[in-house]
């Protein structure tokens, strides 16, 4: 018999599974850090700092004692994880490097066709010049081979060759992101950078469809085979598919999802579904500011149909035309998704500006409430620097 699970009871177990529902204020270290990135399977990494970028907003909102210089020295001193690419840039486990190997050969010819196509029969030379001065020279980034060159106009159809270069050698893996220089990726090559054990390590074919497939259920609770190969986007929906239905079935449980808008959806749940459902608790009560990249919400549909909460960032939606803001962050209240927040760091004047605010349906700024949106907002305050936050005449504001 199928069981029918509740958006809501899969959304608990989802943020239990996703680390929000730890006690927030725990103190932790560098260990600490990993851990958690390895319970999340990887972190997304975004350049935009309105507030602070997405990787930190992310594992800060799961353990308010998180600092960026944890996350700096795991992957610039400890390599205890690299940077790479699942659906965005992203850090990783180092443990992980190995599945990737098979990123890297499924990418290498169709981007080598790609690429020379659009930088000419001369591009296998800048890549030998490319690599050739880094395994000779040390790291290196995309200034140290176009300085010469004229700029293009923006777009990565218009990037010099050192920089095509330089990134076709990271999607393949040949190097590797070693630090960034004010967010500007600096390479060097991968067994350099790449603990040998995993550097060397190899896995079958067998071995990293089912590795990805498994690690994707275990963060989701369940979830459709298009969901599972979605997560790292290191497998095809076809080799999702075939490991739901075929190769995994004996370890999987089928179940019905009753999503927030009435529909039904057929999925596949990890084995211990029954237990998780009993034993996920309830998130904290208090109120926390989600990053626009965190992992609860990369799946904007599956994340509608478990919250209720219809979310699109606008940073490329022309300003006269966005509903809310840039840069908008969604706000979480225990296992609600209660409105999303407008807000920026004016630094040279040491103020978090909060510019608007828009309650979700049904959800009212009360005195408790308000108490409790300023207590983040006092954390994220400290967090990124400043010294105060203040807000706009119009911060509330009724909804779109």
């Amino acid at each position: 018999m199928t069981l029918s699970i509740d958006a809501r009871d899969l959304a608990r177990v989802f943020l239990h599974l996703q680390g929000l529902a730890a006690p927030p204020g725990t103190k932790i270290g560098a260990d600490g850090v990993r851990q958690m990135i390895d319970g999340l399977g990887f972190v997304q990494v975004d350049s935009i700092n309105t507030v602070t970028r997405a990787h930190h907003q992310i594992l800060f909102s799961r353990n308010q004692t998180y600092r960026p210089k944890l996350l700096t020295g795991l992957l610039e001193r400890e390599r205890a994880l690299f940077e790479h690419w699942t659906h965005d840039a992203s850090v990783i486990p180092a443990s992980a490097y190995p599945y990737w190997r098979h990123r890297f050969a499924r990418k290498r010819e169709r981007l080598k066709a790609r690429w020379t196509n659009w930088h000419g029969a001369e591009f296998q030379g800048e890549l030998d010049r490319v690599l050739a001065h880094i395994r000779d020279n040390g790291p290196a980034g995309t200034r140290d081979f176009d300085r010469e060159r004229a700029r293009k106009e923006p777009g990565w159809w218009n990037w010099h060759p050192g920089k095509a270069a330089l990134e076709f050698l990271w999607h393949t893996g040949e190097i590797a992101v070693t630090r960034r220089d004010n967010f500007a990726k600096i390479y060097d090559l991968a067994e350099r950078v790449v603990p040998e054990e995993h550097f060397q390590r190899a896995v079958s074919h067998a071995e990293f469809i089912d590795w990805a497939c498994t690690g994707a259920l275990d963060r989701l609770g369940a979830a459709t085979s298009g969901e599972i190969a979605a997560f790292y986007d290191l497998v095809t929906p076809e080799e999702a598919k075939i490991w739901c239905t075929e190769t995994a079935r004996d370890r999987l449980r089928p179940v019905r999802i009753l999503s927030k808008d009435g529909s039904e959806r057929l999925c596949h749940a990890r084995a211990d579904i029954d237990s998780l459902l009993e034993a996920a608790p309830e998130p904290p009560g208090r109120l926390r500011v989600l990053s626009p990249f965190d992992p609860v919400l990369r799946d904007r549909k599956r994340a509608e149909r478990l919250f209720g909460f219809s979310y699109r960032i606008e940073v490329f939606v022309p300003a006269a035309r966005r509903t809310y803001g840039y840069y908008v962050f969604p706000l979480l209240e225990g296992a609600r998704m209660i409105g999303r927040i407008d807000m920026i760091c004016r630094r040279t004047e040491g103020v978090l500006e909060v510019t608007g605010f828009w309650p979700e349906p049904g959800i009212r700024l009360g005195e408790g409430r308000l108490a409790r949106l300023e207590a983040e907002l006092a954390r994220m305050a400290r967090f990124t620097g400043m010294e105060r936050v203040e807000f706009a005449p119009d911060w509330r504001r009724d909804g779109p």
